[in-house]
């Protein structure tokens, strides 16, 4: 490796106004040598901006989903690896800009060997448009099967080994990945820890396509619960109820 240790993945749908600067800004990280978006179906130029603003490049003909983007990166980033040598992976959202030059204090503890995933708080809060549900879910969710209480519990920024990444292969589907991430490396007893940084995203409107993608969120995030812990099953039939 020239240099580096770590790896950052974006997925990325129709991010062409701010991908370049998200690149840009990870590119500059500590202990960064590479940078990967994955073009998830875009129908913009996401792919384009990115590569000449000078990140590898991977895309898929359609639409997968965030976790499949998260998988078809971290591949791309395997196959580039030295041998014996698996560079850390910092996963970023395609629309953090310029605040993906925060990043750093989630990478230092996973370097250091203090944490085997880290996970991003962000000390200033964006305005979800009425994803509560989702987070709620998600919170009760991790710790009724860990006993972890999760601040952010949907946060996309984290930095993982990769013997971490491999443990939670295959990704939980689509939205639910954040969500089954933390149950099933807590499970396996890795280190995971959250850490507060001054980043942003764009906030979720109140349209109707913000609220088709509340849906899925919480299709997502439900199906990964049931899936790892046959009591959420109940509690979900409860939250409907109070609906």
């Amino acid at each position: 490796m020239s240099g580096g240790d770590t790896a950052v993945i974006i997925p990325a749908v129709n991010e062409a106004d701010r991908i370049a600067a998200t690149v840009k800004s990870a590119a500059a990280l500590p202990g960064v040598d590479l940078v990967v978006v994955v073009d998830d179906g875009s129908s913009d130029q996401t792919g384009r901006v990115a590569r000449a603003a000078g990140a590898r490049v991977v895309r898929h003909s359609s639409n997968r989903g965030k976790a499949a983007a998260m998988e078809t990166g971290a591949e791309a980033v395997r196959l580039l690896d030295d041998e014996g040598s698996p560079r850390h992976l910092l996963f970023l959202d395609a629309d953090l800009g310029e605040t993906a030059h925060a990043a750093a204090p989630l990478i230092e503890p996973v370097r250091a060997g203090q944490a085997d995933m880290t996970i991003a708080v962000f000390r200033t809060r964006v305005r979800l448009g009425g994803h509560g549900l989702v987070v709620r879910l998600s919170k009760e969710g991790i710790r009724r099967a860990t006993g972890f209480e999760a601040t952010q519990p949907l946060n996309g920024q984290r930095c993982l080994t990769r013997r971490a990444f491999e443990a939670a292969r295959p990704l939980a589907y689509g939205f639910g990945v954040e969500t089954a991430l933390t149950i099933d490396l807590l499970r396996r007893k890795f280190r995971v820890r959250e850490v507060e940084v001054e980043m942003s995203h764009r906030a979720t409107g109140n349209d109707w396509r913000a609220q088709v993608h509340r849906a899925r969120q919480l299709r997502d995030v439900g199906l990964a619960l049931v899936t790892r812990e046959p009591i959420v099953a109940l509690y979900l039939r409860r939250l409907r109820h109070r609906r």
